[in-house]
């Protein structure tokens, strides 16, 4: 009995169309996933860049009906400044206080208690945004 063989001998008649098309689809998809890999670092670079001035509220503690303290760490050039802006709400979500808060120190990182009254008690101390000053 003979043997009968389902595919053509190997390296006989070249590469068959399907492995070609699978070939350009290997290179297509490279080039487009670098692209993709590149625009999402720059859009990363440039977001970082753009941040001169960065903070965050380590804690706060409501001090009294009129006052919050809040404890902010902030990140800067070491001979600029920065100014932060620091929010609190009352129990039902309405501001109650807001203010700008300076840091001209000639450090890297601030590490600092700031005291924000408020207009009634308050039960939440959140930082806003961060900035570079003028000066």
């Amino acid at each position: 009995m003979a043997t009968v063989r389902d595919a053509r001998p190997d390296g006989r008649y070249g590469r068959s169309a399907d492995e070609r098309a699978d070939r350009k689809l290997k290179i297509v998809g490279a080039v487009l996933g670098a692209g993709l890999l590149g625009v999402i670092a720059w859009v990363g670079i440039s977001y970082v860049s753009d941040q001169d001035v960065s903070g965050r509220v380590i804690a706060f503690k409501v001090v009294s009906n009129d006052a919050v303290e809040v404890h902010l760490e902030v990140l800067k050039d070491r001979d600029g400044t920065g100014v932060c802006t620091v929010r609190s709400q009352s129990e039902e979500g309405v501001e109650v206080g807001r203010k700008d808060f300076r840091f001209d120190q000639r450090q890297k990182q601030v590490d600092t208690v700031v005291t924000l009254r408020t207009t009634e008690r308050a039960t939440s101390a959140e930082l806003v945004e961060c900035k570079a000053s003028d000066g």
